[in-house]
């Protein structure tokens, strides 16, 4: 059985990492939104070294996220731009 103290520790560290989760999808969604490819973005040493790839697959199902790529997709339908060279 865990602690007081353990238990308090590993709260923090859950609520750090959470933080740092909501940090990356905001910024995911900012970069995805100039223009930026999603896989792009995720290569990033901002996102590389704050988030393990386990984290990482939980701002892919950020429904935040998801909104974003789907806005991005519909406005690249929309102009017809589909990131093809002519």
């Amino acid at each position: 059985m865990a602690t007081i103290s353990e238990r308090l520790k590993l709260f923090m560290e859950e609520l750090s990492a959470d933080a740092i989760e909501e940090r990356v999808v905001e910024y995911t969604i900012r970069e995805v939104h100039n223009g930026r490819k999603l896989s792009d973005v995720f290569q990033d040493p901002y996102v590389r070294n704050r988030l393990s790839e386990e984290r990482l697959n939980g701002v892919l199902e950020n429904p935040d996220v998801v909104a974003a790529l789907e806005e991005e997709i519909t406005a690249a339908f929309e102009r017809r731009d589909f990131g093809f060279a002519d």
